[in-house]
């Protein structure tokens, strides 16, 4: 797993700028504070220079591939360079395709709308449900949760080989973990595939905005992620890989775009050719403007150097765990143990307390956000709890009184743009509130765990 870790003689960046880093947020308490964004996982916030470029372009917005004009022809080929940006930020071999999607979701869903009639899909129960949910018309094999490394390559291996060897055959695997952040073994993984005459998907939603991802170095088919994970606003995603599966497939939506000719025959019908490039799978108009952003924010990263950005990231891990392994009543959630390499994702329970709560807490006493639930992983939560599979409990806030033990745990997420003292406060947050409990109190409304407004402090 080297090809994931950071040059130990690497000079140590400061945080990128972020947009909302002077953002101030109200306490409960009284008062106000800088708000401490430790929900990577799920958002991270736009680099600053990602809103500077698109602000820039604004102005010069035009439709792309279809008008004449010049802001049209400039728009298309900022739309096409950042293809190109893309397709050298994941190190594409030179016939892979890059598609701009709206999310890691609907790339994984377009990869299942292609995969070809009796394929075999085979997928850990620890994956994200944008990895887990979206294979409806294939035959999935679902894997059980390994603890090792080693152990999710040996359980591939002997599910692969139990397989009718002559039929498609795909893996799906997230790069980390979005609920322990984990590393796990895509490279071994991959060649355990095709091995056995399987391809792979990569879901690096939460690996690419934290380390290099380079498809050719993996050995990888195909790679997706999401441009919001990405320091890049909401609404675009990438599918990147082997072209001949999305070729041979119809389009994944049938529109303006994806077509290259339409004609009617003499018995009333129509006939399409549809595109073979990209286009096959881009109908419609496409977010401009998402895929520009997701260029822009592979362009900064790249600039700011991944292994500064690595090793200053790992130091916070570092003083996140350190933190926590203070606080005995804590239990930070692990498939591969302590020493497995992660990102900035940390998942964990704090015994006597709700996780509901405890989040709620943190965020309306000491303005830290954090995220609290099953993470859209919830056969991985709910193995790592040792809970019952069929036990109750989904994203956001039980039906629990704070307090009360949850099946839920609090997710605390960081990354380029994550300032030291956001990381300082939050270990402090959790020391307090552990030792001294919460200021307020707390209901549930509308689902979620809040500051009881007509409560005094407790």
């Amino acid at each position: 797993m080297s090809v994931f870790t950071a040059a130990a003689d690497q000079s140590v960046c400061t945080p990128l700028p972020v947009l909302g880093k002077d953002v101030t947020v109200p306490l409960v308490t009284g008062g106000e504070v800088t708000y401490a964004a430790l929900d990577y996982a799920a958002s991270a916030p736009a680099l600053q220079r990602v809103w500077d470029d698109v602000a820039a372009y604004a102005p010069y917005y035009g439709s792309v591939h279809r008008g004449a004009g010049y802001l049209s022809q400039l728009s298309t080929d900022l739309f096409e360079n950042s293809r190109k940006t893309v397709a050298e930020f994941l190190g594409c071999r030179a016939d892979d395709q890059v598609i701009f999607t709206r999310s890691t979701t609907d790339s994984l869903n377009l990869l299942a709308a292609v995969v070809p009639a009796g394929c075999q899909v085979f997928v850990y129960e620890t994956e994200h449900h944008a990895s887990l949910l979206p294979w409806r018309d294939a035959r999935v094999t679902y894997l059980n949760a390994p603890r090792t490394p080693a152990q999710a390559v040996e359980t591939l291996e002997r599910a692969l080989a139990d397989r009718d060897p002559h039929g498609p055959a795909l893996v799906c695997v997230t790069g980390a973990s979005n609920v322990t952040g984990e590393l796990w073994p895509v490279k071994e993984l991959a060649a355990a595939a095709h091995a056995h005459g399987a391809r792979i998907v990569l879901d690096a939603a939460q690996l690419a905005p934290h380390h290099p991802v380079d498809i050719d170095d993996l050995d990888v088919d195909w790679v997706a992620f999401s441009g919001h994970k990405l320091y890049a606003p909401f609404g675009s995603g990438v599918l990147a890989g082997r072209a001949d599966w999305l070729q041979d497939a119809e389009p994944y939506l049938a529109g303006g775009g994806a077509s290259r000719k339409v004609a009617r025959r003499a018995d009333g019908g129509v006939d399409v050719e549809w595109h073979s490039t990209a286009a096959r799978h881009e109908a419609g108009s496409p977010n401009v403007i998402g895929v520009y952003s997701i260029a822009s924010a592979c362009k900064a990263l790249t600039e700011a150097g991944f292994d500064r950005l690595v090793a200053r990231e790992q130091q916070l891990v570092t003083r996140v765990r350190a933190g926590l392994a203070e606080v005995p009543e804590v239990k930070v959630l692990s498939l591969f143990g302590e020493d497995a390499p992660r990102v900035g994702v940390i998942s964990f329970v704090v015994e006597g307390w709700n996780s509901s709560h405890f989040a709620a807490a943190l965020s309306a006493e000491y303005g830290i956000g954090v995220r609290d639930g099953l993470f859209c992983a919830h056969p991985l939560v709910r193995t790592l709890l040792g809970s019952d599979p069929q036990d109750p409990g989904e994203c956001g806030a039980p039906e629990a009184e704070p307090g009360e033990r949850s099946l839920n745990a609090i997710r605390v997420s960081f990354g380029a743009g994550t300032p030291d003292e956001h990381i300082e406060r939050f270990v402090r947050a959790v020391k307090e509130l552990v030792s001294k409990g919460a200021q307020w109190k707390y209901r549930t409304e509308d689902g979620r765990c809040v500051p009881d407004r007509g409560a005094a402090q407790v």
